[in-house]
């Protein structure tokens, strides 16, 4: 089969699609005919050798994380789809190094759902890693009905799921954008502000998406809650504060929660650009630029 492949760490350049092996599920594991993958920033930090953490194999690598495909096989005591079932899921790049930028990837079962009926794949593929980051940020703060949310980062993947996430709990959203963003956040259901403006007032949390950093706790009541975009920049608890990072997992009973709410029309799915597997460093490139509004998607 075909991959997207890079054998030394740099830029774009060394990004080249070779021929590899077709994977084999095992237990639980179900093999996936890709239809698209999503491109990540943390794909762009690994593939220029910046990655801080040690990784668990070495190069070369395979990038890619979500998948939106077809059941192509199943292995022993992996039941719950069938060949021909259309899934979603997405792989836990970091702790496998498995990747989806691939005309097969092999995950466990336990990682997929079935797809969004009647939505096409190249959407489809933007939805899990960023929207169980944003469902599980919210999963973390367990804020009821009414409560009130800072996001910064509010139109970026994860932001844009976490604001429809809130609007469907009950929750009222505040999402700190660019200015360019406005039309986005509200029609998310969430009050807009300006990242060139100063926040004031008080919330129940706030999800710092952007890295705006801790100097926003004092925007949180006491007793409230804060998600801080990964461990590291976690900040120490105050005046009761509890704080939590971001560290999505994946979790297919999850994701098909997700999947009802894109049916309903509750989530929306966004796209900035599809890519052949040909031209991965141009989708790399694209990603690299910043800016980008929907799922930078890399199709076999």
């Amino acid at each position: 089969m075909r991959a997207v492949r890079y054998s030394e760490f740099g830029g774009p350049e060394v990004l080249h699609v070779a021929e590899v092996p077709v994977p084999e599920p095992g237990p639980g594991q179900i093999r996936v005919r890709v239809t698209a993958s999503v491109l990540h920033p943390v794909d762009l930090m690994v593939r220029s050798g910046r990655f801080p953490a040690p990784l668990p194999a070495g190069l070369p690598y395979t990038p890619g994380w979500d998948v939106a495909g077809t059941v192509d096989a199943a292995g022993p005591s992996a039941g719950q789809f069938t060949a021909g079932d259309e899934v979603v899921g997405f792989s836990p790049w970091l702790r496998t190094t498995t990747g989806t930028h691939a005309e097969y990837v092999v995950l466990d079962a336990a990682w997929l759902a079935l797809a969004p009926t009647g939505v096409p794949a190249t959407e489809a593929a933007t939805l899990p890693t960023n929207g169980l980051a944003a469902a599980q940020a919210l999963d973390l703060l367990a804020l009821p009905a009414g409560s009130s949310v800072l996001v910064t980062g509010a139109a970026g993947q994860v932001g844009g799921f976490l604001l429809a996430l809130a609007r469907s709990a009950g929750l009222h959203a505040t999402g700190l954008a660019g200015a360019g963003d406005r039309e986005f956040v509200e029609s998310l259901g969430a009050t807009f502000l300006a990242r060139s403006e100063t926040p004031t007032g008080t919330y129940d949390a706030v999800v710092d998406l952007a890295v705006a950093g801790p100097s926003l706790l004092n925007l949180v009541r006491d007793g409230g809650g804060w998600v801080a975009a990964s461990p590291p920049l976690r900040p120490e608890p105050v005046r009761g504060i509890r704080t939590f990072a971001l560290e999505v997992l994946p979790d297919g009973s999850r994701l098909s929660e997700l999947v009802k709410l894109v049916t309903s029309g509750d989530i929306p799915l966004r796209v900035a650009g599809v890519y052949p597997f040909a031209d991965a460093a141009a989708a790399h490139d694209r990603l690299a630029s910043g800016g980008v509004r929907g799922g930078v998607v890399i199709v076999p």
